[in-house]
């Protein structure tokens, strides 16, 4: 197919992914260009709560950026070294920005062993990501990993801008069109491309459905402060949603919350004589954490 011909879907796919040449101060720019948009994202106000803060939380944008340094390289060395490189500068240069805006200042950089760890690993998992450029079933199961955490994310993200739109729907979309994208470059047959679309999508979805709701546990005061006796024992109204467990007595008493579901439901904590009555809401927040409300229900 002469370049006339090609869609632009297929000029655009040619240059992002293999037909820049990827020299080294295209890296570093390109680092440090990241490092500053990473850096608004977190630090603005109005991006509070929406899919852009999750670039420098998560890693759904990192891959992009991994994959466009990978895919220009010319040799898995190469690929290997820029993408280290490119991390080394990067991630560092987002907490660095962050400092004066901070109010821990430079104790910031203590979340930075957590992306220190895996810049270390982007060295090795270039070096072997670089074989995507060959285009066969290699190219697939190099990226299976990478599509199952793609999947994962824009199927969640989608459940969550189901019941809280639009947020995160920027996220589901971007994880979705990477997905597509890679596949799409990468795995020129189409059941190829069937096969890394719909495998992990099935697995997900089946997952999901399998699995609680919410899976959490707290422990957590009583909002009316009781001091419970070590005879203090809890009862649950739905342990579908919740179990609740005496988990401390004395001056400081407080319950462990196991949450199964999103709901309401109340429990009851009998102390000898005393009877104390609560209700018990599990819900989503806006960020997409489970929370636990316990209002005073009445006392005996």
């Amino acid at each position: 197919m002469t370049e006339s011909r090609k869609s632009i879907i297929d000029r655009c796919a040619d240059k992002l992914f293999g037909g820049i040449d990827m020299k080294w101060w295209k890296v570093i720019v390109f680092a440090v260009a990241t490092a500053v948009v990473t850096f608004i994202f977190l630090v603005f106000p109005i991006f509070l709560n929406t899919s852009f803060i999750r670039m420098g939380e998560t890693f759904e944008a990192w891959i992009l950026f991994a994959v466009i340094i990978m895919s220009n390289c010319k040799k898995p060395l190469e690929s290997a070294v820029k993408t280290f490189v490119f991390f080394l500068v990067s991630q560092p240069l987002i907490y660095l920005f962050q400092v004066p805006f901070s109010d821990m200042g430079w104790g910031l950089f203590g979340y930075y062993r957590y992306w220190f760890f895996w810049t270390i690993l982007t060295f090795p998992l270039a070096y072997a990501g670089w074989y995507i450029r060959k285009k066969n079933w290699l190219s697939l199961l190099l990226l299976f990993p990478v599509i199952v955490y793609l999947t994962f994310t824009y199927v969640s993200s989608f459940q969550f801008t189901f019941k809280h739109f639009p947020y995160r729907l920027v996220m589901a979309l971007f994880c979705l069109a990477q997905v597509i994208a890679y596949l799409y470059v990468f795995t020129p047959k189409l059941w190829q491309r069937l096969v890394g679309f719909f495998v992990p999508l099935a697995a997900i979805v089946i997952l999901t459905l399998a699995t609680p709701a919410v899976q959490m546990q707290a422990t957590t005061f009583l909002p009316d402060d009781p001091v419970l006796t070590d005879s203090a024992v809890a009862t649950s109204g739905d342990s579908d949603i919740a179990v609740v467990t005496v988990s401390t007595t004395g001056k400081d008493s407080m319950v462990t919350i196991t949450a199964n579901n999103y709901g309401l439901t109340e429990f009851t904590i009998a102390d000898g004589s005393k009877e104390y009555r609560y209700s018990l809401e599990i819900y989503e927040d806006e960020g997409g954490h489970a929370q636990t409300r316990i209002t005073p229900a009445g006392q005996k």
